[in-house]
C-alpha cells in the first residue's frame, strides 16, 4: 500500500452537497455521474466521493490559518460546532516538537462532521 487514493462521504442530497463542497469549501469539482449519483472532488490529490450510499465520515481538513478559514466559513452561513482551540502540543511524534495543533469543527450541508486543523 502506498497512500490514500479516495475517501467517501455520505450525502442525502447530491446537488446540495455538491454546492457545499464546491462553493463553500472551495474544492475543485472533478465530475458528477447520474446515474448512479456520484460526485467527485479533488482534496489535495485525494479524490473525495460524495454519494448517498456512503457512510458518514469525519474529515479532518488542513488549514494554514484557522481563524481566517473559520471566519470565511461563518461568512457563508456555516455554524461552528467547536470553536478554534488547542488540541495538542506536538512532542515530536507528528512533526516539530512544540508545534501547536489547533482545530475547529463544523457540519456540512448533509450533517457530516468536518474539522479544520492547523
Amino acid at each position: 500500500m502506498r497512500g490514500l487514493v479516495q475517501v467517501a462521504q455520505h450525502a442525502d442530497d447530491l446537488d446540495r452537497a455538491t454546492a457545499f463542497y464546491r462553493d463553500v469549501l472551495g474544492l475543485r469539482h472533478i465530475a458528477t455521474y447520474r446515474p448512479p449519483g456520484l460526485a467527485f472532488f479533488d482534496l489535495d490529490g485525494v479524490r473525495l466521493l460524495i454519494e448517498q450510499g456512503a457512510p458518514s465520515t469525519v474529515l479532518y481538513l488542513a488549514s494554514e490559518d484557522l481563524e481566517t478559514d473559520v471566519a470565511r466559513l461563518r461568512s457563508q452561513g456555516v455554524a461552528m460546532i467547536e470553536e478554534p482551540h488547542l488540541i495538542f502540543t506536538d512532542d515530536g511524534t507528528f512533526g516539530t516538537p512544540g508545534r501547536e495543533i489547533r482545530m475547529a469543527a463544523f457540519k456540512d450541508s448533509e450533517g457530516n462532521l468536518l474539522c479544520l486543523m492547523t
